[in-house]
């Protein structure tokens, strides 16, 4: 009895131990915005316009039965237009959300959505003129009420929204600066995917929300941007390119042909400056507190030279 019992336990701790281990192993890089990131891109918001030109596939089986090249190209042609069309209208669609989750931003950088209403009007016109061999007014006619649909389903493209400037800043470079700033925080977290070590990684992602935290704060009051504008170039820049470069060593590290305790406490170290400086900015920011950002700033600077970082 005392074996068995001796047994199960030892059989216990170790299943215990492997799901912790699971665990931590699929927990490296999940935090939140990532998580929202994967419910923008898995809606399934626009996905017909992929199901809708699965009808042309019979068509395009029996032209190729009859030997009909014609046919076979008009009817392979528009397949191919309404499935770049949707792509078009998925990437368009998830670009539009994030655009709307900033109260200051800049248009989205290519007008998808308006691509994709033009590519499925042009399908359509296509289909019904050379396809279904209908006149051309009718054709056209086709292919505007394909344009109306699309856009009555899904609208267009997001306009830039209205910034206010700020003390020596217009409104446009106010909302160009902000969306570098947001850029590089979107690379900061991509850099901290590919690392595999969970420490580095909240610490990495109490660093973005952090500077999310204070983005938003200047979006809310742009007054605030003078004051934190060198702020956030140092320590956004300084940040991005140390984790974007300990994440290029990362394998090398795990293959051990580097010194992995010295460049681990290096990039730890840094880190940790990075993310306490945030927290005082962000408190600066709320204080309206500047007197010592400079001396912070020029600090950081030497830290990151010092590591080979600037």
């Amino acid at each position: 009895m005392s074996i068995n019992a001796e047994s199960r336990t030892g059989i216990r701790s170790t299943a215990a131990f492997a799901i912790q281990t699971m665990t931590q192993s699929h927990n490296f890089r999940k935090p939140k915005r990532f998580t929202s990131d994967s419910l923008q891109k898995y809606s399934p918001r626009g996905l017909l316009l992929y199901f809708l030109p699965i009808a042309l596939l019979p068509a395009i089986v029996i032209a190729l039965a009859k030997g009909n090249l014609t046919a076979i190209l008009i009817n392979a042609t528009a397949y191919t237009l309404y499935l770049f069309s949707a792509w078009c209208l998925r990437k368009g669609l998830q670009a539009e959300a994030r655009h709307q989750q900033r109260p200051m931003a800049p248009p989205t950088k290519y007008p998808l959505k308006l691509l994709a209403a033009i590519i499925t009007a042009l399908a359509t016109g296509m289909l019904a003129w050379l396809g279904a061999r209908q006149t051309l007014p009718v054709a056209a006619a086709y292919a505007g009420g394909a344009f109306l649909g699309m856009f009555l389903s899904y609208g267009f493209d997001p306009k830039a929204k209205s910034t206010q400037g700020a003390q020596g800043y217009s409104g446009e470079e106010l909302g160009k600066a902000l969306a570098e700033s947001h850029a590089m925080i979107r690379r900061i977290e991509q850099a901290g995917s590919k690392i595999r070590n969970h420490e580095f990684n909240n610490r990495i992602e109490r660093i973005c929300e952090i500077a999310d935290n204070i983005i938003a704060q200047i979006e809310a009051d742009p007054r605030d941007f003078r004051r934190a504008r060198k702020f956030l170039n140092v320590y956004l820049d300084g940040a991005m390119q140390v984790t974007e470069g300990y994440a290029k060593t990362h394998s090398q590290l795990q293959l051990g042909q580097l010194e992995p305790a010295q460049l681990e406490q290096s990039f730890r170290n840094v880190l940790e400056t990075i993310e306490t400086s945030f927290l005082e900015q962000q408190q600066k920011l709320l204080e309206d507190d500047i007197f010592d950002l400079d001396v912070k700033i020029e600090v950081l600077t030497a830290q990151l030279k010092r590591e080979g970082i600037l």
